[in-house]
């Protein structure tokens, strides 16, 4: 069974439950206790703690996720309809595989049962146990990162860094598309930067980002798995002050990119990794969380669940093609047409529709192509 090495939550933490106000989170999630396991069958989020840190190359056990709980389940849902659960943490295993084997096998139960994944960690390299869960679901994947470096660094031999790289080589290859939101250059060796041009990657720098978060809704819109670096958080916002970060996203800028998360149609997992277990950032965490959800209750329902049928359909002619954009009536976002080519492998079959924004739609106007639909071009044709 999926969950048989979950860990329930503690005692102690479910007395605090018990005191907090009745309008509050904590009363209205369902939670792993140690005579009682929450129904999969009635949830739609599934919150995961992982208490692994190995992936930072350090051989300890003392990550420690109370404190997070704690916050997010003092504070008030929005409107919220959907059924939340806890179901406690995944303890460390005797290798640093056997925790990836437990998170895997448990997050492909979930998606495979339409619930969302809200995994809590530990280290980054924990986001390989989430994308190896999709290899039973049979599809292509896209992961979104927001973080300030690439995480490919292999000859540094710490999975936290190098996790991108197993994802990129090792078999099944089912990453059909990665995308990173915030990279800093000088966290970034330049043959690293040109590996990700080379494998037509999306990646958005810090001060782009910063300028204009908008840029990145189309990112998670087509993302399948959201993996989140605290330490992509600056630390006079996040409270990180044992690993000093002095740029990055402020508060307000995670919490906008976690709730385009929550909204995108798209996403099925989520991950938050490298908190630091102080008392400090875990305010920063929970609110993290809690937009995430908030997003997800904003969802639309559009692709890939609607039909073409109900956008505007807008034909650009351009010197050799015509680009094909679709502007949604309900909530003005807006794609543009991939013509996949007919040879191809059906699991691709699914992504004929690119989001974008309205400025490519410009673009494609004043015969400028857009640069996400070249670089999906040029997958098509790998």
């Amino acid at each position: 069974m999926a969950f048989d090495f979950f860990q329930p939550l503690e005692e102690e933490f479910l007395h605090f439950v018990q005191g907090l106000s009745n309008q509050t989170l904590g009363k209205k999630v369902v939670f792993h206790t140690p005579t009682e396991f929450p129904n999969i069958e009635r949830a739609t989020i599934a919150i995961i703690g992982v208490l692994e840190n190995r992936g930072f190359g350090e051989d300890k056990y003392d990550t420690d996720l109370t404190h997070i709980r704690k916050e997010f389940y003092s504070m008030f849902p929005g409107n919220w309809e959907a059924q939340i659960v806890d179901l406690g943490n995944i303890v460390a295993g005797n290798a640093l595989e056997d925790t990836y084997y437990v998170l895997k096998n448990a997050v492909a139960h979930l998606v495979k049962n339409k619930v969302i994944p809200v995994v809590i960690g530990g280290s980054q390299d924990l986001t390989y146990a989430m994308y190896r869960a999709y290899d039973q679901l049979e599809q292509m994947v896209n992961v979104v990162a927001i973080d300030s470096k690439f995480d490919f660094a292999k000859e540094t031999g710490v999975p936290a860094d190098s996790f991108l790289s197993k994802m990129i080589v090792e078999e099944p290859n089912n990453l059909f598309n990665y995308s990173n939101i915030g990279f800093q250059t000088y966290f970034n060796s330049q043959e690293e930067i040109d590996l990700i041009e080379k494998l037509y990657f999306d990646a958005y720098r810090l001060g782009e980002v910063c300028s204009n978060p908008a840029i990145s809704e189309p990112v998670f819109r087509d993302a399948d798995l959201v993996s989140v670096d605290l330490t992509s958080v600056k630390s006079s916002d996040s409270g990180n002050f044992s690993n000093f970060i002095p740029n990055g996203f402020n508060g307000k800028e995670i919490c906008v990119l976690s709730r385009y998360s929550g909204i995108s149609d798209k996403v099925t997992s989520f991950g938050i990794f490298n908190h630091n277990n102080s008392k400090a950032e875990s305010m920063l965490v929970a609110q993290v969380i809690w937009y995430f959800i908030e997003g997800f209750h904003y969802r639309s329902k559009e692709y890939p669940f609607g039909v073409k049928e109900d956008y505007l359909k807008y034909i650009v002619p351009l010197e050799d093609e015509e680009l094909i954009f679709y502007k949604s009536d309900k909530t003005e976002r807006w794609w543009i047409e991939i013509p996949f080519l007919t040879n191809l492998n059906n699991k691709l079959r699914r992504s004929t529709l690119l989001p974008c924004t309205y400025d490519d739609y410009l673009a494609a106007s004043n015969q400028e192509i857009p640069e996400r639909w070249w670089k999906a071009q040029k997958k098509n044709l790998i």
